[in-house]
């Protein structure tokens, strides 16, 4: 039997809106689409490039509650408000997966709050230690 559990992040979104940070199922991870905010603080950069190094951040550490890493990640998804920005992330974006070569898409969308500059959301896939 497959058990389920739910990472958080401290979010305050997670409790107002209901939802986890990331979702355990056997082997699979999924995060929810995870923004700049530094949750401890609550407080956000303005910058893209801060931002988006803060949503690594924040993914990566949900992977590792998760026991799994960036480099188990196999689909992410880049949302943007301004897609003329997605290019100044690229650096990070290939050092956080550039060994994990995931399935990717970015789509230009508006976000929830007009101080975020990108939303990231992923689905790994832990393998088995051996």
């Amino acid at each position: 039997m497959t058990t389920r559990r739910w990472i958080s992040s401290g979010s305050r979104y997670e409790e107002e809106v209901g939802y986890a940070r990331a979702v355990v199922d056997g082997d699979w991870i999924f995060v929810s689409g995870t923004t700049g905010f530094d949750y401890r603080t609550m407080t956000i950069a303005t910058g893209i490039v801060e931002q988006t190094r803060q949503c690594l951040a924040n993914i990566a550490a949900a992977l590792a509650e998760a026991g799994a890493s960036l480099d188990d990640v196999v689909r992410v998804t880049y949302i943007l408000p301004d897609a003329a920005e997605f290019e100044a992330c690229w650096p990070l974006l290939r050092e956080a997966f550039g060994r994990a070569r995931p399935a990717a898409t970015m789509l230009s969308a508006g976000l929830l709050d007009p101080r975020m500059r990108i939303e990231i959301e992923v689905t790994a896939r832990r393998h088995a230690q051996g």
